[in-house]
């Protein structure tokens, strides 16, 4: 199942009334920029280990993403993985057995492609976000991804938004949510070069 152009290109506006609170973290996430760790890749894959020795062959795919996939690039030192399970509504079939391997379940999201969104905290914080398939987000992820590795300018763009942000959000007390929607419109920007890259405008 691959998604639509329309899909891939249709923007989503986060409302906070629209998602279903499981829990809250048992910590604040540090909005702090660092420089790149080599070691990124590796965390993902013992997360990713972890995730398949729990879920089996109800994962479908997974995939490291955001800042800390793309070498060179600053970021949080938080690992984001995109998990795509076969049914997204069988939360039966992985919730239980995640948070048994240790990733807490915080949201869900029905009228977000059914997002699902877990974290863990040791040894390196973790970012878990489980979809159906087909889903475009997991897409465009990768799209954005795969633009600022090829991109230098791009990338050195989104490197001096998630700085400022991250500035301006520390000294405001802010947590993810607005450090995330403070660069929204650059990623929206640089989404839209790579989609052109691709034909899709």
């Amino acid at each position: 199942m691959t998604p639509t152009i329309e899909e891939l290109l249709k923007e989503y506006d986060f409302d906070p009334s629209l998602i279903d609170r499981i829990a809250f973290r048992k910590h604040k996430q540090p909005i702090a920029i660092v420089e790149p760790d080599p070691k990124w890749p590796e965390h993902f894959a013992r997360a990713k280990a972890r995730i398949e020795s729990a879920i089996g062959d109800t994962a479908v795919s997974i995939n490291h993403v955001g800042s800390t996939s793309i070498p060179g690039l600053p970021a949080k030192a938080v690992i984001d993985i995109d998990l795509t399970v076969k049914d997204i509504n069988d939360e039966a079939s992985y919730a239980n057995a995640l948070e048994n391997a240790g990733f807490h379940f915080l949201v869900r999201e029905p009228e977000w492609h059914g997002h699902r969104f877990f974290c863990d905290y040791e040894p390196v914080p973790t970012n878990l976000h489980v979809w159906g398939p087909g889903c475009p987000e997991v897409v465009r992820h990768k799209i954005f991804a795969d633009w600022l590795r090829k991109n230098e300018d791009d990338r050195k763009a989104y490197e001096s938004i998630k700085r400022e942000a991250a500035k301006a959000s520390a000294e405001n007390g802010e947590d993810v949510m607005e450090y995330n929607n403070r660069k929204q419109n650059v990623i929206r920007e640089i989404l839209q070069r790579a989609f052109k890259d691709l034909g899709y405008l």
